[in-house]
């Protein structure tokens, strides 16, 4: 079987040889692409969409909800939905979660990740701060 015709088998097959192949669930790249950005500092936490002009927040275990993975071939083009941190740079923020996402899902799986798009769905405030709307929390 040619390389060509080895990366036809599924989306998600990385690997195939005489033992057999490596598929990665969608899921799988969502968590780690999750957990990834989770961990910049200045990211309060994932979006898992926008209900009413207020986004909602979700905890540690609905990462992947606020995460999308499209995988094309060995390609993985990822969407993370993310409510920041008042007063910070939100590019700066961004550009670090890109970096993140990508070194993290092209380690861990070997799928390429030519694509990260940042969704910034809301801010969150300090306790306390004045006339503050947070994001609802879970």
């Amino acid at each position: 079987m040619s390389v060509e015709s080895e990366e036809r088998i599924a989306e998600n097959t990385i690997e195939g040889n005489s033992a057999g192949t490596v598929k990665i669930a969608s899921d799988v790249v969502a968590t780690i692409a999750g957990l990834a950005a989770a961990e910049v500092k200045g990211i309060a936490g994932m979006s898992g969409g926008v209900v009413g002009g207020i986004a909602e927040m979700l905890g540690r275990k609905n990462l992947t909800k606020g995460v999308k993975v499209e995988i094309q071939e060995q390609d993985a083009i990822i969407d993370i939905f993310t409510i920041v941190e008042y007063g910070v740079a939100i590019a700066d923020v961004a550009k670090e979660v890109q970096k993140s996402v990508k070194s993290s899902v092209e380690t861990m799986t070997g799928l390429n990740c030519p694509t990260v798009n940042i969704h910034i769905q809301g801010v969150t405030f300090p306790a306390g701060y004045p006339n503050s709307n947070k994001a609802s929390e879970e």
